[in-house]
């Protein structure tokens, strides 16, 4: 799985008031509504132990994507398979802009760290809480045991086996014990608590632009995040692959479950195409000819490197 149960409430009341009034308000509108997202409509999904995505709004479903493609108005063909099969179409021939229609957007509270990597896909709105104006909540992300890895040795940004026994428990005191100490001297240079209470009457405290530099990168943040159908798939399809970090494939992961109820006819399609499917160079494409044809090519006589020989044999099951 790639959420954690959460070890304590994942919004505060405020928060929590505020969805509970919108969920009470219903909106009559002409507009395409998708019930099976109206169903989760505001609602917090968790992710990691203290972190969420939570769908605010959208626009659009599948038939605005073959709306798009036909350059007409209505809904276009009726019939769900004939808009399955242009959906495919697109999808397989890569043509993006009737994709770029839909657009939709999240509230996600999620560790600096992650959030520092993810706004590297500069395709999006994002509006991000502010530690200028506000106090950081007094939350940081530990990871479970499970997911306490050591340095790989073969790849410089991967994770090699997985700790055990004292150096994990060390590296979870550490995390602890740092996220605490920090977060204790940033309330003290603002001399404010996390709940707005003042530790000292009549001592002036840092300004929060500054004291916020203190705090370790395991802080949690939240932004809300608004991105188009066609760059939220890019998204989705970097991060929810099984290379990138855990991390932010835990977000992708729910982001992707998300997108089975808002768009499931386009989401079946990426799946088939790009999550389970693969794109083949020409000499990889002269390769996989050869072996149709009973041939038994070489990787030296390939024209593929090491690497994309060895990446073709796994796509096809054959032993590199």
């Amino acid at each position: 799985m790639a959420t954690q149960a959460p070890s304590r409430r994942l919004l505060n009341e405020a928060q929590e008031a505020e969805i509970q009034e919108a969920r009470g308000v219903e909106n009559r509108t002409r507009r395409v509504s998708v019930p099976a997202l109206e169903e989760i409509l505001y609602e917090p999904i968790p992710v990691l132990d203290h972190g969420f995505i939570r769908v605010v709004d959208y626009m659009g479903d599948d038939s605005a994507i073959v709306q798009s493609a036909r350059v007409s108005y209505g809904k276009g063909t009726k019939q769900t398979r004939g808009d399955a099969g242009l959906i495919n179409y697109l999808m397989r021939h890569r043509h993006t802009t009737p994709f770029e229609m839909c657009e939709i957007k999240f509230h996600v509270k999620l560790p600096i760290f992650i959030a520092r990597q993810w706004i590297r896909h500069r395709t999006a709105n994002v509006n991000e809480y502010s530690a200028r104006y506000s106090v950081l909540d007094k939350e940081f992300y530990i990871p479970a045991p499970e997911h306490l890895a050591a340095q790989s040795t073969t790849n410089r940004q991967g994770r090699g086996d997985v700790l055990q026994g004292a150096d994990a428990a060390r590296v979870l005191d550490l995390l602890r014990e740092d996220a605490a100490h920090c977060y204790e001297n940033y309330e003290q240079m603002l001399n404010e608590r996390h709940d707005g209470s003042t530790i000292e009457e009549g001592r002036a405290g840092l300004a929060r632009e500054l004291a916020r530099m203190n705090l370790p990168l395991n802080t949690y943040t939240q932004w809300y995040w608004k991105c188009d159908l066609h760059n939220l798939l890019h998204f989705v399809s970097l991060r929810a692959d099984p290379h990138a970090q855990y991390e932010i494939r835990a977000y992708a992961e729910a982001i992707l479950e998300t997108l089975k109820r808002w768009v499931p006819v386009t989401t079946a399609a990426f799946t088939n195409y790009v999550v389970e499917g693969t794109q083949l160079s020409g000499a990889a494409l002269r390769v996989v000819r050869g072996l149709i044809a009973g041939e038994t090519p070489s990787q030296e006589d390939s024209g593929l490197s090491k690497r994309e020989w060895e990446e073709l044999m796994a796509v096809l099951d054959r032993k590199a």
